[in-house]
């Protein structure tokens, strides 16, 4: 393999990673297909209204009890990143210009599918001006004018660090506002070259001092250990990050980065109670959880936390 699927020559770091394998996975990654009439019907109306949803165009596992609970995550920005993860299934390279209208289909999607809880992600769009914070604020505002008792869930990349472009995204008050820093700070040049760890605790606390909600993700298997990985959610809760999600990484291709291990169930337990211990207001840790898994109910005891 010499090109992606894009048609994109393979970097060097992608031919690398593709004389690895792709691994097996163990027995406890597998999940049972649990459908229901809720999933059924969002599953029709996505498919009779041509929906682009992130939960089944990245096949993810969770897909039938997300939709079962009338959540979903969209994509916004585009399919090229202008940056590159090597844990990312999301291809890097020049995005198509600004798509203006785009807010208001995410919005007329989340009508249509009747959602209490909209998760919405994007590519990083370093070629916009604004990073493209217009497009994750103004997508919030349709959504919210759209659907008034839906839940929106923002996560964004890190603008850079550049502050005008964080407070216009805090001021369209997202439900929640994610930034995820993914690994712990010994492997983000390898993996999360164009991001730094700091930069990412530091977007997480601006967003909490601007009265949200925040959360973050850790991604298990990339070459962290155990200790590495409490040191990172001791830095995250003393960012001021209410939610943690800890998540197993799924190689995406042979050209990204190989699974350094698959951490078993009874350690994604013992990462939670300790995010618990920490102070989190909640938490979501499993092979099976993604950032966005459960992302309504984690807001939601969130909400009765800070209530107390």
């Amino acid at each position: 393999m010499s090109v992606t699927n894009e048609g994109r020559r393979l970097l060097r770091l992608e031919v690398r990673n593709s004389a690895s394998p792709v691994e097996r996975k163990p027995p406890w990654m597998k999940k049972a297909v649990n459908t229901g009439p809720v999933f059924q019907e969002v599953s029709t109306v996505v498919s009779d209204h041509d929906l682009h949803t992130v939960c089944r165009s990245a096949g993810c596992p969770n897909i039938f009890e997300c939709w079962n609970d009338r959540e979903a995550t969209f994509l916004i920005g585009g399919e090229q990143c202008t940056r590159r993860c090597d844990f990312c299934q999301i291809d890097t390279g020049r995005p198509d210009d600004l798509d203006r209208d785009e807010p208001r289909r995410v919005a007329e999607s989340v009508a249509a599918m009747d959602l209490r809880y909209a998760t919405v992600t994007g590519v990083a769009r370093d070629d916009l001006d604004d990073g493209g914070a217009w497009l994750y604020a103004e997508t919030v505002r349709a959504i919210r004018a759209a659907c008034p008792s839906t839940g929106v869930e923002l996560l964004i990349p890190d603008f850079s660090g550049d502050r005008r472009q964080l407070d216009e995204v805090f001021a369209s008050q997202p439900s929640v506002l994610a930034h995820n820093v993914e690994t712990i700070p010994r492997l983000f040049r390898r993996v999360r070259p164009a991001f730094d760890y700091q930069r990412s605790l530091a977007v997480i606390t601006a967003a909490k001092a601007a009265g949200l909600i925040t959360k973050s993700n850790l991604i298990l298997g990339m070459g962290e250990s155990d200790t590495e990985v409490y040191d990172a959610l001791a830095d995250l809760r003393a960012a001021d990050c209410d939610l943690v999600t800890i998540t197993q990484y799924l190689r995406p291709s042979p050209r990204h980065l190989p699974v350094d291990r698959w951490v078993p169930p009874d350690q994604f337990e013992e990462f939670a109670k300790t995010a618990t211990d920490l102070g989190f207001l909640g938490v979501m840790s499993g092979p099976l959880v993604r950032s966005s898994y459960r992302a309504g109910r984690l807001h939601a005891a969130a909400v009765r936390s800070l209530q107390t």
